[in-house]
């Protein structure tokens, strides 16, 4: 891999993992469209590994809070704090229908057939244009104290959904936070931190792949893809989360649409 190409991989990453544009759509149309070829799994794992160090760093305060709140679980512990026992069982409930379906997908090889510029453009046209009528319609009245272990599911379920490469797994999470009610922040809020289990999961089960080829080499350029992703999702988290105090999701709609109809054009014309 050039220098150049490991550089726009992990800012291609590290801005999408947490924006509600797609980070899988994008990591798929680099190579497509320079012609360089695929990066391989273990500079996706890579990049993957600085994103979930970013939004572990940002969000750190609520994650020390629910491992506290587990450990003192195991422990039979009575002094658990209930609101964060409750967060913590929530995302551990929100991570289960992917980790199931996800495994299974990944292990009948389905996705690699979703790997399509087709269905990357009408998957960010659809999911876009949902995510636009959640967030302009819906009330904004919930916080996460709010947050019920059913909510938890159906945002798990909805999760699933980003395994197709386009949909965007924080844009179909906050959309499905926005339709119950929850605020832009909170949603967004919620949507990270489920991110946390889920792309450790996926990032084990790459390890597992990479250890049975024995192909593990931590190179200088794996690791200038993980400090670099790690740096632009902290920045990405950052601005995301000072936008969504004021403003709307509508430019990421915006960019969807425009995205998915500049692919849908290179397909059909």
């Amino acid at each position: 891999m050039t220098l150049l190409q490991i550089i726009v991989l992990a800012i291609v990453q590290g801005i999408t993992e947490f924006l509600p544009i797609s980070s899988s759509g994008h990591l798929i149309l680099v190579p497509i469209l320079t012609d360089w070829p695929d990066q391989g799994l273990l500079m996706d794992v890579g990049v993957h590994v600085g994103t979930l160090m970013a939004v572990i760093l940002y969000f750190r305060t609520d994650v020390i809070r629910m491992i506290l709140a587990f450990w003192h679980m195991i422990t039979l512990k009575k002094d658990t704090n209930q609101q964060d026992k409750r967060l913590m069982i929530a995302l551990i409930l929100s991570t289960i229908p992917v980790v199931i379906i996800g495994g299974l997908v990944s292990k009948m090889g389905w996705n690699d057939a979703w790997r399509t510029l087709e269905i990357i453009g009408w998957t960010s046209i659809i999911f876009g244009v949902l995510l636009y009528a959640l967030d302009d319609k819906c009330a904004v009245t919930k916080k996460l104290s709010e947050l019920r272990y059913g909510h938890a599911l159906l945002m798990g379920f909805a999760q699933v959904l980003a395994i197709i490469p386009g949909v965007s797994r924080s844009g179909i999470t906050m959309t499905a936070a926005r339709g119950l009610g929850f605020s832009r922040t909170e949603a967004a809020r919620f949507s990270m931190l489920m991110s946390i289990p889920t792309i450790l999961a996926a990032g084990t089960l790459e390890g597992l792949k990479l250890l049975e080829i024995g192909d593990i080499i931590l190179g200088a350029d794996i690791l200038l893809g993980t400090g670099l992703s790690f740096i632009t999702a902290l920045l990405a988290i950052a601005g995301l989360m000072k936008w969504l105090q004021k403003s709307s999701m509508t430019p990421f709609v915006i960019y969807r649409v425009i995205l998915g109809i500049g692919l849908l054009g290179l397909v059909y014309g």
